[in-house]
């Protein structure tokens, strides 16, 4: 998508709602590998009942960019296995961009060491009243998927460091260690507790970072082209051949 696109429901029907369909449920397939692309694919499958012309145009541009980057993919780096492992997870919430229905898109990058291995971009279920209460829907969604890994781990015998949530909005990462409930806050309590819980008792690290830094921003908005291909290097997708025979 174009730096600061957004898509409406609004515009020209497209004339052939089945062929959009079909293309889209294509690249759904293709964001298993191909993390960078999500955010773009997510907003296009919003529109499946009743396509218009402007989402066929952004269909066609992903098309264009994935027959550009056909060798690129996720490519994963071996580690030592004597070392213990990082779980590190980058979220981040878009609040109320969504000019149809106002919510927001929670999204996360979770690495394992230096390799990618979960990711998502979603709406969320209802309208956030502040970007805090956003952030922090996606940072409850964060924490459950990285403490799910971590249990997988566990079983496994895989040695971890204590796991990392990093979040760039400051507000939401103060309220995931401050013990105090604050009235303008009660209508989020079960992520509050439920987060500050797992602080608490040290199960993970939830620590603020600079926008800039921030890697999960590739799948709530759409952004300019230098920005989108910074951030795509940071989730190790290349083509690997460039990866062996660097120039």
């Amino acid at each position: 998508m174009i730096g600061g696109q957004q898509l409406a429901k609004t515009g020209t029907l497209f004339d052939d709602p089945t062929l959009y369909r079909s293309v889209v449920g294509a690249l759904q397939y293709a964001t298993i590998t191909r993390p960078e692309i999500a955010f773009s694919v997510n907003k296009v499958s919003q529109f499946m009942c009743s396509p218009m012309e402007e989402h066929w145009k952004v269909v066609k541009r992903i098309l264009r960019y994935l027959k550009g980057t056909l060798k690129h993919g996720l490519v994963f780096t071996p580690t030592r296995s004597s070392s213990s492992f990082s779980l590190t997870a980058f979220t981040d919430a878009d609040w109320a961009t969504d000019p149809n229905d106002r919510r927001s898109t929670s999204a996360a990058y979770i690495y394992l060491g230096p390799n990618l291995v979960s990711w998502w971009s979603k709406k969320q279920l209802l309208v956030a009243r502040s970007s805090t209460e956003a952030e922090y829907r996606a940072l409850a969604q964060a924490v459950t998927e990285v403490l799910w890994i971590q249990s997988l781990l566990q079983e496994l015998k895989v040695r971890l460091n204590t796991p990392m949530v990093l979040c760039d909005n400051q507000s939401t990462v103060a309220l995931s260690h401050n013990p105090v409930l604050h009235s303008r806050s009660k209508h989020m309590e079960l992520d509050i507790f439920f987060v500050r819980e797992k602080v608490i008792s040290k199960a993970l690290v939830v620590s603020h970072i600079p926008s800039q830094h921030q890697y999960a921003d590739l799948l709530t908005k759409a952004l300019s082209p230098k920005r989108f291909l910074s951030l795509r290097s940071k989730l190790n997708v290349a083509d690997p051949s460039d990866m062996l025979h660097p120039p």
